[in-house]
């Protein structure tokens, strides 16, 4: 199968279960939106030392699964619930708070403003980069209302932006 099947050269294209949207509806931008911060934590990965890029795979492999969440309509959410698809849950979100913690207790600390790449660390600008992305998701996310019936996404993504800019402090070696 070619990636090019011009089925989206009238402006539409596929979520799950065969259903399609206008390529520039609100869902289609919560989506594209998870998709470029998947993008942006590449970036960081391919600057990141050994223990970030570990945080950073497992981040993008929950992204992942959360564009497969938001590409299903709120009729098909239930058939969602019941397949073998990735989910983000209570303990996605406590997993990411849990590694905020634990980089907030090994010292990380920061007053005032940070100023990405104020100090020439491209990785912890990267960070910087995915944190505000991460931001946008998140406004996206909860711009769809009731279209997403997991609670568990927007404070996943609340958390994650949080868990980006710690990420960036440590990278820079603020504390």
């Amino acid at each position: 199968m070619s990636i090019t099947t011009r089925r989206g050269d009238d402006g539409s294209t596929d979520l799950l279960f065969g259903k399609r949207i206008s390529k520039d509806a609100p869902r289609m931008e919560a989506i594209g939106s998870v998709d470029e911060l998947n993008a942006a934590l590449g970036l960081v990965r391919a600057e990141a030392d050994g223990e970030t890029e570990e945080v950073i795979d497992g981040l993008q492999a929950l992204l992942v699964g959360l564009m497969g969440e938001l590409a299903v309509v709120p009729e098909d959410a239930e058939r969602y619930a019941q397949s073998d698809y990735p989910s983000i849950g209570d303990e996605e979100v406590e997993r990411v708070e849990q590694l905020g913690r634990e980089i907030e207790s090994a010292g990380v600390k920061f007053e005032g403003w940070a100023r990405p790449g104020a100090n020439g660390n491209r990785a912890g600008a990267c960070l910087d980069m995915a944190r505000t992305v991460c931001r946008r998701v998140e406004r996206r996310v909860l711009e769809l209302g009731e279209e997403v019936s997991n609670t568990a996404i927007p404070l996943f993504l609340n958390r994650l932006s949080d868990l980006l800019w710690l990420l960036a402090r440590r990278t820079e070696g603020d504390s």
